[in-house]
């Protein structure tokens, strides 16, 4: 009986679930059922699908982090449940959508279903394609949205203006889409979005905002980030005190402004100024950010010391301040940075020793210090570090490295270069740093064996630079480097070539310039380098090329060598810059050479080379950019240059027997911005017809045959408006001098100091295009202008380079009559040559307007009349030469006036005054103040040079590095030296910082 009422139970339980289920009342446990998801309504699950079918998935995106959020969503189930929803738990309502990363691809229109999402919170878009389409207005109905995220979603256009709307706005993510802010719709968003917490709004144009709107935002706020923003202007540094601020990045902006000095948000933890314009002094009050992580300061304008309390920050990761003004010594002791990893100072003016706590702090990884003023020496270090990479290149750090620095065991990069360092370096001292990836140890005072087959144990070493230590030696021929990319052994009295180059496998670049390497490429030196693109032998004893090295040569340097003979074949199809200047090439140029179809540097310049230059050279390469057939022999006419398409933009072939008239093809050479072709037999008249080339700075056709008036008229209006240097002297033009031809030249009307010179723009153009800046110098130093100051029974000569000037030269010609006035608009010009001419009448009362003039010829013409008193205003005049005209009156005194002597007016019979030793009448004026400068002392000539380059190091700089002291060796070696009394009292003393990626050139030249 008992089994019986059993089984009835278990049979009325099984009909009761069968019920259940019919009722669809399910009791499975699945995992919606375990999570008790809520049932979406049935509006909101049609706007989703509404959404999904409006845009499409892509399958080939390669985001590794995305994946189609959207693909398995199933109109049969709850929308709840789908993937990137969230909803309600108490009413079913859609509150968070996060379709980040989901591939999307489309756009939304202004009726998308999304806004019909009512309850929607949270908004997730980022990551996503939206194929440059605008943010569609009508965000502003989704009034519940407190998190808003579009960034990196390929939008475009203007952010709406009903953003500003959202009034429980906590988070905004707009960040790197190709967006734009009015400035009347961010005033309304910054205003209107008081419980703002987070902004984000990277890589938006915000060109149009002024900074102080700023100050308007919320005092909730926590996160603002607005780097590469195009913002310029003061920004406000309430901003820096909001007391609940955590993270501010600027980074990349052009703004002002100045640190406060306390009150910081005690919150901060990122903070980043990186690339900006920011200036004063970094407060000590910096050091009381204790939760402070990342410190980015690098490349603003902060001077003044550098505060010892950031030295104290105990959380501090990241602490950049590189590429500043700072100074002052580095402690010799420190109580934080305990947590540091990355430490940036480089580019700065921090002096002193190299403390030894930098290279123990335990969690360092990245040390930055080149470019300072450091001095040393290096201490001793008790427990090495785990640094990884140390930058101290570009110092004056001497004496010795201890031996504890080769304890630094996890070194992968390390340079030294360019400082006063000394000692012996030992081949098993640097074999203890296995990890070494990079090491650069160039232009020290080392001394020593390298014993490679010992440096060969560096088993991951990539790149080494042992170049300018000329007490060093190498020793080991059977090493093998497997993984060495890079090798420079410039300037280290190598006089052959290393064996072990023929098993480095992977090598690509390779200087062995500025050595004692003699006889001829052999073809067994040659084997084994299939993957060397850059090779610079430059500077050297080399006679012959047996073979060239390799086959994938993109860059070939053989200039100043001793190479005889033909100019060799180039079997090298990728060659990009071939260099071999300076030898004793003869022959004519191979045709073969205009197979060089990548090139874009040749330079055969001061060889032998003669002959015919080959017509297919003026077009052969659509790339090249620089040519240069200067100082060799080469007759005939110029081939036509730029007949398709070009890139040209320095020419020159100067010095040749060049003759004919010029090619009218030239006017194609759209780019062109050098062309020399001086000291030739060409025939022809003006060529106005290159005033159209929009880039045109350089032209000099001093010693040809030119002839004829500076035609200004015919088919094509001249401009020249680019033109920086017009050198026309020593040919036979004649005529009039057209007013207009002075009025088109707008570069030499700007400002002395709004104009670069015209070497500071075409070394930015070089760093920009990837050329070594070495190449244009040699350009421009062939390029000089000469002026004859006659003084007693001697000539001074005076050779100033034309990289520096704004210059006109038209000496050696036939014009006559008037200088026209419209030369005084010319501003900006330097030297202004009109010697050796036919002009007559007055000197034009408008050259007092040449405010940045330092020499003025116009001798040797049949000028009359007084000397302008006006002239006297030219403060920077140096050199004045108006003799052998036909002037008359007193002669004006005052500034520069008073330190001219004789020579300078000498052959003006009605001249009178000082210097010259004829008194003007009584009532002429009183005589000036006895000059300075005593007979004995000889004539001066003062000029001040200024040179500011900033490029790259990866090519070779030795030549420049020479002729910059071939420079100074001038100076001295040919007497331009001044009295003792000058030189200190003359602000422009000749500096140029020990490396050569930043190179400041101040010259103060006086001759004697």
């Amino acid at each position: 009986m008992g089994e019986f009422k059993w089984f009835c139970q278990i049979c009325s339980i099984l009909l009761l679930l069968l019920f259940l289920s019919e009722s669809h009342c399910s009791l499975s446990l699945s995992p919606s059922s375990l999570d008790s998801a809520p049932l979406c309504l049935s509006n909101d699950r049609t706007a989703l699908l509404q959404f999904r079918s409006a845009v499409s998935i892509d399958d080939s995106d390669g985001d590794s982090l995305g994946y189609p959020k959207t693909k398995w969503w199933n109109e049969s189930t709850n929308c709840c449940t789908w993937e990137g929803v969230t909803c309600d738990k108490a009413t079913g309502q859609v509150i968070g959508l996060d379709l980040s990363h989901s591939r999307l691809v489309g756009s939304l229109s202004p009726n998308t279903s999304l806004f019909r999402l009512q309850g929607l919170q949270q908004l997730n878009l980022s990551h996503n394609n939206f194929s440059l389409s605008p943010i569609p207005p009508g965000f502003s109905q989704l009034v519940s949205l407190t998190h808003l995220n579009l960034a990196s979603s390929s939008f475009s256009g203007l952010v709406p203006s009903d953003t500003s709307l959202l009034s429980k706005l906590i988070s905004l993510d707009l960040s790197s889409n190709d967006l734009k802010f009015d400035s009347h719709s961010f005033s309304m968003l910054i205003r209107n979005l008081s419980k703002l917490e987070n902004l984000s709004l990277d890589y938006i144009n915000m060109s149009n905002i002024v900074p102080t709107s700023f100050i308007n935002l919320s005092s909730s706020l926590k996160h603002l980030s607005l780097e590469n923003c195009g913002l310029q202007g003061e920004f406000a540094s309430e901003i820096f005190q909001l007391r609940n601020l955590e993270y501010l990045d600027l980074s990349l902006n052009s703004l002002t402004g100045y640190l406060p000095k306390s009150n910081w948000s005690s919150s901060l933890e990122y903070f980043s100024l990186y690339s900006n314009h920011f200036r004063g002094s970094i407060p000590a009050s910096l050091g009381n950010l204790t939760k402070i992580t990342s410190l980015y300061l690098s490349s603003n304008e902060f001077h003044g010391q550098l505060p010892s309390t950031l030295f104290r920050l105990e959380q501090v990761t990241d602490l950049a301040l590189s590429d500043n003004r700072l100074e002052g010594f580095l402690p010799a002791h420190v109580s934080g940075l305990q947590s540091l990893e990355s430490l940036s100072l480089g580019n700065n003016l921090i002096s002193g020793a190299v403390p030894s706590w930098l290279f123990t702090l335990p969690s360092l990884e990245f040390l930055g210090l080149g470019y300072n003023r450091l001095t040393g020496p290096v201490n001793e270090i008790q427990k090495p570090n785990s640094v990884q990479t140390v930058y101290l290149e570009c110092n004056d750090i001497h004496g010795e490295l201890p031996s504890s620095f080769f304890d630094l065991a996890n070194l992968t990069d390390l340079d030294l270069s360019s400082n006063n360092l000394s000692g012996v370096i030992k081949s098993d001292m640097l074999s203890k740093l296995e990890n070494l990836e990079t090491l650069d140890l160039s232009s020290n005072n080392f001394s020593g064996v390298i014993k490679f087959d010992v440096l060969s144990k560096l088993k991951n070493l990539t790149t080494l630079n042992l170049s300018n230590n000329k007490l060093l030696s190498m020793s080991g021929v059977t090493c093998t480097f497997q993984e060495l990319e890079t090798l420079d052994f410039s300037s280290c009295n190598v006089r052959q070539f290393p064996h072990f180059l023929r098993w480095s496998k992977s090598l690509m670049f390779l200087d062995l310039s500025n050595n004692a390497i003699e006889g001829s490429i052999l073809k067994w030196e040659s084997e084994g380098w299939e993957h060397l693109y850059n090779l610079n032998l430059s500077h050297n004893s080399l006679t012959g090329l047996e073979q060239f090295p390799g086959k994938n040569l993109g860059i070939l340097d053989l200039r100043f060598n001793k190479l005889q003979g033909p100019l060799p074949a180039l079997p090298l199809p990728y060659l990009r810059f071939f260099l071999i200047s300076n030898n004793n090439l003869t022959g004519e140029i191979p045709p073969s050479i205009c197979n060089l179809t990548s090139i874009e540097i040749l330079d055969l310049s001061s060889n032998s080379l003669g002959g015919i230059i080959p017509a297919c050279l003026g077009n052969f390469s659509p790339w090249i950019y620089i040519m240069n057939l200067q100082m060799n022999n080469f007759s005939g006419k110029i081939p036509d240059f730029c007949v398709g398409d070009n890139r040209l933009m320095y020419l020159a072939l100067d010095d040749n027997q060049l003759g004919g008239m010029l090619p009218r093809s030239l006017i194609n050479c759209t780019s062109l911005k050098f062309l020399n072709l001086a000291n030739n037999k060409l025939n022809d008249t003006f060529p106005h017809w290159l005033g159209v080339l929009p880039d045109l700075r350089v032209l000099i056709l001093r010693s040809n045959r030119f002839h004829g008036p500076l035609n200004i008229s015919g088919d094509v209006k001249p401009s020249f408006s680019s033109l920086r240097v017009a050198d026309l002297s020593g040919n036979e033009f004649s005529g009039l001098l057209p007013p207009i031809f002075f009025q088109n030249l707008r570069a030499m009307k700007l400002e002395r100091n709004l104009s670069k010179t015209v070497i500071q723009q075409d070394l930015e153009d070089a760093s920009s295009k990837g050329f070594n800046p070495d190449y244009i110098f040699d350009l421009y130093r062939q390029v000089s202008v000469n002026l004859t100051i006659k003084r007693s029974e001697r000539e001074l000569e005076y050779i100033r380079t034309l990289q520096l000037l704004t210059a006109i030269d038209f000496s050696n010609n036939r014009f006559y009559g008037k200088i026209p006035d419209a030369i005084g608009e010319l501003q900006a010009i330097q030297l202004l040559n009109m010697s050796h001419n036919r002009f007559t009448d007055r000197i034009p009362q408008s050259m007092a307007q040449l405010v940045a003039l330092e020499s003025l010829d116009l001798s040797s013409n049949r000028l009359s009349g007084r000397i302008p008193s006006q002239l006297t205003k030219l403060t920077f005049l140096e050199v004045l030469n108006l003799s052998h005209n036909k002037l008359e009156g007193p002669i004006p005194h005052g500034n520069q006036f008073n330190t001219f002597e004789n020579d300078s007016y000498g052959g003006n019979m009605g001249l009178c005054g000082f210097p010259l030793t004829k008194q003007c009448d009584s009532g002429e004026g009183p005589n000036p103040p006895a000059p300075k400068l005593k007979e004995d002392e000889g004539f001066r000539i003062s000029f001040f040079w200024k040179l500011d380059t900033l490029y790259s190091r990866s090519e070779d700089h030795g030549g420049l590095s020479e002729w910059l002291k071939e420079i100074g060796r001038g100076i001295s070696q040919d007497g331009f030296e001044g009295s003792k009394e000058h030189e200190t009292s003359t602000s422009a003393k000749m500096h140029r910082c020990p490396c050569l990626k930043t190179c400041l050139l101040c010259v103060t030249i006086c001759t004697a």
